[in-house]
């Protein structure tokens, strides 16, 4: 974990901040929508932030998709 943590503030190349913001927004959507589906209780949370983590989740991982076909 440490090692990571290096990796993610250093200027190499091994660790893409779009894939880390990508997969952060995947986790905590995924994370919103199980809880509302096994605990019975249905968080409060306002459409909008939903929405930007939504797009700011899909434009990460579309972007580096796009590194990765279109090359650099």
């Amino acid at each position: 974990m440490k090692e990571l943590l290096k990796e993610l503030i250093s200027s190499s190349q091994n660790v893409s901040s779009k894939r880390v913001v990508g997969i952060v927004g995947f986790t905590a959507l995924l994370t919103t929508f199980l809880y509302d589906v096994f605990s019975g209780k249905q968080l409060v949370l306002d459409v909008e932030i939903v929405k930007a983590i939504e797009y700011i989740t899909i434009g990460a991982l579309f972007g580096t998709s796009l590194d990765k076909i279109m090359g650099k």
